[in-house]
């Protein structure tokens, strides 16, 4: 299912307000630790890095191919296809090993065991081969996270976006990052087909300017 995604640039001050109000009314996600937890993810492109054309160009129609981990551990590695028309988002994903993950950011392919059309493994090992698909940056950034469950209703706030192209540094839990200094505040509203009327009212603010950016376009632009 393609689920609604919103993105809102906002200043610190709208932010720490909207926050609270959504504190108030949505429980916590399942990551997060006092109230927010990291995102590390290594965003890969093909050989004619046609993914951030295709963001720079203000396609439609995109995708993204990434590995990521939270709270710089890699006990749980998730490797995710993100494909997105417009506004709406569908994303594939699975839990690796920390093998795999190390034998995809090297370009090799790894054992497929699901074997079927719409596994990312099967998505990576193709675009690994066909389009060389490699590592291009790492984005990292804090990230609080509510939800609602009618409606599957997630609202993220995303702060201190930052980046680096040290791609063998992932793997080895070194990390050296350069501030992504035009957005770093970032609220993402996401859900399936309805959004409740009163989450929208607290969300209501005239300040926040909505925006079609990556967190792959910021970084890779910022390097």
């Amino acid at each position: 299912m393609y689920r609604v995604e919103d993105k809102y640039m906002c200043t610190e001050k709208d932010m720490l307000l909207l926050q609270s109000k959504i504190r108030a009314v949505l429980e916590p996600d399942t990551y997060s630790q006092n109230d927010s937890y990291m995102v590390t993810s290594i965003y890969f492109d093909d050989r004619t890095d046609s993914h951030l054309a295709d963001s720079e160009d203000g396609n439609s129609f995109r995708d993204k191919y990434r590995i990521r981990i939270y709270n710089r551990s890699f006990d749980l590695i998730k490797l995710e296809v993100k494909y997105k028309a417009y506004n709406r988002v569908y994303k594939k994903s699975k839990t690796i090993s920390k093998q795999m993950a190390e034998r995809l950011i090297a370009g090799d392919t790894v054992e497929d065991t699901d074997r079927t059309v719409d596994s990312p493994v099967t998505l990576f090992n193709l675009a690994i081969s066909r389009d060389l698909l490699r590592p291009k940056t790492v984005v990292e950034y804090d990230r609080s996270a509510y939800i609602f469950r009618p409606g599957n209703v997630r609202i993220t706030f995303d702060r201190n976006i930052r980046s680096s192209s040290d791609i063998s540094g992932f793997m080895k839990g070194e990390y050296g990052f350069t501030p992504v200094d035009e957005m770093d505040r970032i609220l993402e509203v996401k859900y399936d087909e309805f959004i409740p009327g009163f989450i929208l009212q607290l969300l209501e603010n005239g300040n926040m300017i909505q925006t079609s950016y990556s967190k792959y376009r910021l970084s890779r632009e910022e390097l």
